[in-house]
This record gives C-alpha cells, structure tokens and sequence, in this order.
C-alpha cells in the first residue's frame, strides 16, 4: 500500500479526534472519503460540512463497495457488521496507525510521545512552523484553538503527529524528530505491567533517525543511540533546553528560554498552566532545532490561543473563571489543578471530574484521589467505560473512599447542574476524556445568568 495509489478511503470510527485528522487529509488530496461513527458530534457534524459523508447506524446498504482501502480504530469492537464485512470480502483493512506509518515514511515527521501533554506539545509545534511560514502537515489529537481544526496541509515535506501509545501504535511510527514528555504508567490494560510499557517507549525511540528532546529526569535516554539527545524542564538549569525568569500576569505568563544561556528573552505564553510553560519549552526546543527563525518562534508563541479543552478558559471574568480540561490522568489533574491554584491563590477551587475507563480507574485509582485532594471541593461523576464493559467492583466510589478531603460527592450529569445553578462557584474546572464536554454549555449559561 502506497499513499499515492490510495484515491478512495472509508473511516470505521470517522468521529475520533486521530480518525478525523486523517480523514481530512485525504480529503484534502482530492480523495473519496467516507465513514461511520456511533454518534453525531460537532467535529462530525463539521466533517460532513467539509463534503465528507457520513452515517450513524451499521448498516451494509450505505458503506461504499469501491474503495482502496478501509481505516478503522481500535476503539470499534471487532464484531462491528461493517468491519467484519470488509474483513471477509478482501478489501485492505488497516488501523489509523498503519497509515499514520506511511506518512512518516513518506516525510520528515516530528512525533510527539508521552503519558501526557502529546496534544498541547504536538499543536505548539504544528503552530509555531504554521505561523512562521515553515509549513508543516499537522496530525493533531485535538482542535486547534487558532486555526479550528485538527489537521492541515502544507507543500513543506514535514508532518507533526502524535505518537499515540494505546494499543503500542507508535511503534508503527518512523520518527525524524521526536519530543518525549513522559513515561508513568498508564493503559495497563493493554502492557500489563509499568515495566512493559517502559520498554516499549525505549523501543519507540530507538526508531527515531535524527533527534531526541525528552523531559529531564527521564530514565532509560542516556544509552539510547540516537544521533541528538537534548532534555527539557521547566527550569531546572541542569536540562539543556529550560524556562527562567517565569512571571504570572492576568493568568499569563512570560519568561525567557535558555539552552545554556539565554536564548530568547520574554516569550510570552497566554494560556494558563505551568505545565504548559515546560510544554512550551519542548516545543520551542524541537522549533529551534529546527532551525526556525527565533525572532518567529517568539511571535508564534505570542500569537498561540491554546487547544479546546487544554486548560481552556470557558468563562475568565472578575466574577467568575470556568476552566474545562481533558486532563484524565493522575498526573494531568495534578498539574491542572496545581496551575489553577497557583494562578487563583485565594479563591476557593471546585472540581467536576469525570474518570475515564474501568481499567484506569482500578489501576490509578489512589492517584487520582491524591491529584484531587488538591482541590477545594470535588463533584465525581460515574465512570466514562469508552470501549470497555463494567468490573465488578470498580466505580467513581473507589476515588471517593480514598480521598482525605471531605468535601467531596458524586453525582450524576443532572446531579451537577442542580449543583453548579444552587452553589455557583467562584473557580470552577471540568475534566475528564469521555463525555463531560457535553455539560460545557449548559454551565457556562448557568454560572452567567
């Protein structure tokens, strides 16, 4: 299978953030392109605007039968009647990683790997060689808060994409440049152990052909033989690339970029979060390295608005803030709630949060019981299953139990409104990877009533 040879593609799971992006690149290259999703969404909803045809229930009689190639995502059960049918009739059946992996043969592809902060990483990137006219063909795994979408094309033969870990799919990848954020444990579903997953990062990054730029602290880089290594950090002075002189104005931030000594005075960041300081730094490396103009890179960040639903600012007044977060993670909720804190030190800080898998929340269930200890006041809603069926045993209650602040509660969807229009609070986040984004609006119009 070669890219150029591909002229019609069907998408099993078209509504996926990756799904999507992909669909719109073949879109893009004059393809037919078609696909079925579970579920009309804003993002399908804005697919089919786009001249791309989709359908909602499984059904034989509206899947195309002349196609190259059929892309489907390991979120759909294998019992799927469409994907079957495709499987038993000889047609090319792929996962999103196969093609994903043609596209870094065919170009110079800058992957972003980690635990977490893929997304916010990978857009920076993708923004900053947008924005200075580099051009890049960006594979994001959200939208893209300056230009609307999660994908775009460009004539410069760079791709930025994310190296997804779920299901091993970044060992498909073929990296010229990669950014390595983390590496705790997650998807113990799929590794079984945090050791197995460790190992199969090492092995991702022993495909990558020219440079490295990974958190500092990370175990296992120094022996790998990659031709460029380079660490990041917030600011410790000891990584080569780091943050100094931050300093917090209206819940932004500016602060000078060194690799050794200062390399760029007064960036200015104007979305919230630390950890979105220390993203910037990684991105601002893989740039520089790059060979981006710096005096570009620094417009560039001036000018980046962020990622919806990365410590996206839903209501930012002097009466109330409404931060919502795809954060799904222990270490995510820390840091998203860590930033909120510190950027709102004297106000009162309620969260909603909505975990996301059974697995996960078995596995990291006191971790996030810890994270959202920080917070002031804490509203769990049940679990977000995603592709996975119930565990005995296994709910939002287990994150209850184990927490030490006592202002805590669960409710349902309905539960939260009647709280959010009772209560009112004053600093308000939403976070979660399922369905939350769902109560985004109906808060947002009740907190200002």
């Amino acid at each position: 299978m070669e890219l150029q040879n591909i002229h019609s593609v069907y998408f099993v799971g078209i509504g996926g953030i990756g799904m999507s992006a992909i669909a719109r690149y073949f879109k893009q290259k004059n393809c037919d392109v078609s696909g079925y999703d579970k579920t009309e969404t804003p993002l399908t909803l804005s697919l089919q605007a786009e001249g791309i045809n989709i359908h909602y229930t499984e059904d034989l009689n509206q899947i195309p039968k002349q196609v190259d190639v059929v892309v489907y995502t390991p979120a759909i059960p294998a019992s799927h009647q469409e994907l079957v049918w495709y499987q038993q009739n000889g047609y090319q059946v792929v996962k999103r990683s196969d093609i994903l992996h043609l596209i870094t043969m065919s170009m110079e592809a800058i992957c972003v790997a980690g635990t977490h902060g893929k997304t916010t990483v990978s857009t920076m990137i993708a923004h900053i060689l947008r924005h200075s006219g580099v051009g890049c063909n960006a594979f994001l795994g959200g939208i893209s808060s300056n230009y609307g979408v999660n994908h775009w094309g460009s004539t410069n033969h760079c791709a930025v994409i994310e190296a997804d870990e779920y299901d091993r799919s970044f060992l498909k990848l073929n990296p010229f440049m990669s950014v390595l954020t983390a590496m705790d444990a997650d998807h113990l579903d799929i590794y079984g152990t945090e050791e197995e997953m460790v190992r199969c990062y090492i092995e991702y990054l022993e495909n990558i052909q020219d440079t490295l730029v990974y958190k500092h602290g990370l175990k296992n880089i120094r022996t790998l033989a990659i031709p460029h290594k380079y660490s990041y950090s917030l600011q410790n002075d000891s990584a080569d690339f780091y943050a100094a002189n931050i300093q917090i104005t209206h819940g932004s931030y500016t602060f000078d970029f060194c690799h050794s000594e200062k390399v760029l005075g007064s960036v200015t960041l104007q979305v919230g979060g630390m950890h979105n300081v220390e993203n910037a730094v990684a991105a601002i490396a893989i740039a520089y390295l790059y060979q981006v103009n710096i005096d570009s890179i620094a417009a560039a960040m001036k000018a980046y608005s962020g990622v919806k639903r990365r410590f996206e600012y839903i209501i930012k007044t002097d009466e109330n803030i409404y931060i919502d977060d795809y954060a799904h993670h222990p270490e995510e909720l820390k840091a998203l709630l860590s930033s909120a804190k510190s950027l709102f030190p004297n106000q009162k800080l309620s969260v909603v949060f909505q975990p996301h898998l059974y697995t996960r929340t078995r596995d990291l269930a006191q971790g996030f019981a810890d994270a959202l200890d920080l917070a002031d006041e804490v509203i769990l809603l049940p679990i977000y299953p995603a592709r996975e069926l119930p565990i005995e045993g296994v709910s939002s209650e287990m994150i209850l139990e184990k927490m030490a602040n006592p202002n805590k509660h669960i409710l349902s969807k309905d539960g939260v409104m009647q709280w959010v229009q009772a209560s009112k609070p004053k600093v308000l986040i939403t976070a979660g990877a399922g369905d939350i984004d769902q109560l985004i609006e109906p808060i947002k119009k009740s907190l200002m009533l």
